[in-house]
């Protein structure tokens, strides 16, 4: 049993402080002194801090001493064999568990709403992706979670896949039932990854839906950044006892820096005691508080903040009750729209908005007069900027038909063709709006007159498209 009171790194930093070392080592800026106005914007604190590694710091590619114990009582907060710091942000641990379950030519089965964190790492290691097409709300327009059965039917068509890879929760709050997908996994010897980017309260709270370490997962990714509190890039990995944790820190030290920021370390350190330490009265008081925004917003009309009425008990097995998700299209607006008019018009930003939903993502940070705010500027864009619903889109998932793996598409010969040209081309680049950052287009993927649309629209709306060679989305690069 570790003491969850201590912060390993953080109280080394402090030591170091203390030590009043003169550096001949990077950075340059030299605790400051070579920057002021850096130092004048971050902060002497911050600065002082911003350090190379060394010994009495230890040495996040080879942990033996302050980082090794961070990391043995981050593991055991989180209920989990072994867990690593990640510098790179979740997209480096979701790379990783990947690169670590899949060689080339390795079957993976995966949900294609996934981040393009996957679909990059599919490219890198040559894994071949057995996509389970998610089942869609058409009500509110988007991919639900990945069913059981949906999963039994993939396996039993693919026995040689390696891994399984799970959204849980997805970026709307929408939970599968890792449980029994853990069970099918393992009975037929495959890895669980879960990329758990958008879970990190489901550790430390009470009454969310179960976390992957818990369900028997083997590996998932943790945006600690994202709910925990941690500094933007900062995330965890978490292991399952089927993992060897020593060959997955090769795997991690392929393609993570060499050069850890000792900020980002001390503030997973940091957030993960406070969890530890506090995390059900912290995340009680966000569920409490999207509980009152949900029903105030739902009381405005038109708005649709939902929650655990979408349980079907398989494509929606659960529902994070901490996520404000709200469906804009009865209002006459399109998500991106209400979005933008929040930020531009009333000085409030969330999460993100898209074709037919915006998120706000609710923390502790937040107050009371905050999500009263938030209220009230909804109810004043519908009755300022309302209009009738004819006309827009509301599907924000289309399934793909994969004509080539991803690999072999992205680094294969290409043209680029202006969009209006290119259907019935297999697509070499990725399209996407961002956030959430799902492609519309992966590489490997035939390009329909659908698609195309849905883009146009997407551009018209404002959604940040990225992804493409072609800044401005208007040609893409597809197989010769």
């Amino acid at each position: 049993m570790y003491d969850q009171n201590e912060a390993p790194i953080y109280e080394a930093l402090q030591r170091f402080k203390k030590m009043r070392i003169v550096p001949f080592d990077v950075p340059g800026h030299k605790r400051g002194r070579g920057n002021s106005e850096l130092t004048e914007f971050l902060g002497q604190n911050c600065m002082d801090v911003d350090v190379n590694s060394m010994k009495p710091l230890d040495n996040l590619c080879h942990p033996v001493s302050v980082i090794e114990k961070a990391e043995k009582i981050a593991a055991e907060a989180f209920g989990a064999a072994n867990a690593f710091f990640m510098v790179g942000g979740t997209t480096s641990a979701v790379q990783s568990m990947i690169l670590y379950a899949c060689k080339s030519g390795d079957k993976i089965i995966l949900p294609r709403n996934v981040h393009r964190s996957a679909i990059n790492a599919l490219i890198l290691c040559d894994a071949v992706p057995v996509y389970v097409n998610p089942d869609t709300n058409q009500e509110l327009g988007i991919a639900l979670g990945t069913s059981v059965e949906q999963i039994e039917k993939a396996v039993e068509e693919n026995p040689d896949a390696k891994a399984i890879l799970i959204n849980n929760p997805t970026y709307y709050g929408i939970c599968s039932d890792l449980r029994r997908i853990s069970k099918l996994a393992h009975s037929k010897g495959m890895l669980l990854l879960v990329d758990e980017a958008h879970g990190t309260h489901f550790y430390f709270g009470d009454n969310f839906p179960i976390s992957a370490m818990a369900a028997g997962a083997d590996v998932s990714s943790v945006s600690m950044h994202k709910s925990g509190g941690s500094l933007t890039q900062s995330s965890f990995l978490l292991m399952g006892s089927r993992i060897n944790a020593d060959y997955m820190r090769q795997i991690v030290n392929l393609t993570q820096t060499t050069s850890a920021s000792y900020l980002l370390l001390s503030s997973l350190d940091i957030s993960r005691k406070r969890l530890a330490l506090h995390g059900r009265e912290i995340f009680a008081k966000t569920v409490e508080m999207a509980e009152y925004a949900r029903s105030e917003i739902n009381s405005i009309g038109g708005y649709y903040a939902f929650s655990k009425e979408l349980i079907n008990g398989g494509s929606v097995y659960d529902f994070d009750l901490s996520k404000l998700s709200v469906n804009t299209l009865s209002v006459g607006l399109a998500g991106i729209e209400v979005y933008d008019l929040l930020r531009d018009e009333y000085d409030i930003q969330i999460e993100f908005g898209d074709i037919g939903n915006i998120l706000a993502y609710l923390s502790t940070g937040d107050r009371r007069q905050d999500i009263e705010r938030l209220i009230s500027a909804l109810a004043e864009i519908r009755r300022r900027f309302g209009k009738p619903e004819a006309g827009l889109l509301s599907q924000e998932y289309i399934d793909p038909i994969v004509a080539e793996t991803p690999r072999k598409a992205f680094y294969s010969e290409k043209v680029s063709l202006p969009l209006e040209e290119t259907a019935g081309k297999v697509c070499s680049e990725f399209v996407m709006c961002y956030p959430p950052g799902i492609p519309i287009l992966a590489p490997g993927e035939l390009i329909t007159d659908e698609i195309i649309r849905y883009i146009k629209y997407a551009k018209e709306k404002g959604c940040q498209m990225t992804g493409t060679e072609d800044i401005g989305v208007d040609r893409l690069n597809v197989l010769v």
